[in-house]
């Protein structure tokens, strides 16, 4: 056992956005700098979280703060391209829930990067930990899938 993560499929996901890259997202090496994969998946849950009319950025008791993160890279990325976020809720704690995150380039299968973070729900202001608030929980519910790999021999697949 390798101890990386194999590469997940579109279908582990359940919602999709479609990041555009910026010529600055480029490193001296040709290649979207790994920094920039964290701010992708930010954008990815945010927006899906605002949209849902879950997270109100400006006046919402309830935010979430990111207390872990981690991703595998398995391919490059590069501007121009653009690249598809896929995500997933794999875990709905009592005041936490953690995030898959896919990116992947625009028609491919095979993820060039995927990882997760997770977000404990906080009371705004005193930035102490609170339940899920119940819309949070329902509507995170609609992300919740069990992540898979791609299985062996499939295209893309390891």
């Amino acid at each position: 056992m390798t101890g990386r993560d194999e590469p997940r499929p579109r279908s582990a996901y359940a919602a999709w956005r479609t990041i555009p890259t910026r010529w600055m997202d480029n490193d001296v090496y040709g290649h979207v700098n790994n920094v920039v994969y964290y701010s992708w998946f930010d954008t990815a849950v945010n927006a899906w979280l605002i949209e849902a009319g879950l997270l109100d950025l400006a006046g919402g008791r309830v935010i979430g703060l990111v207390v872990s993160t981690g991703c595998t890279y398995f391919e490059p990325l590069a501007f121009p391209a653009a690249v598809e976020a896929g995500i997933a809720v794999s875990h709905l704690g009592t005041s936490s829930v953690r995030y898959e995150v896919g990116l992947f380039a625009e028609g491919r299968e095979r993820p060039a990067a995927q990882g997760h973070f997770v977000h404990v729900c906080v009371e705004r202001v005193q930035r102490r930990p609170v339940p899920l608030p119940g819309a949070w929980r329902a509507g995170l519910a609609r992300l919740v899938r069990v992540p898979a790999p791609l299985p062996a021999g499939a295209p893309g697949a390891g």
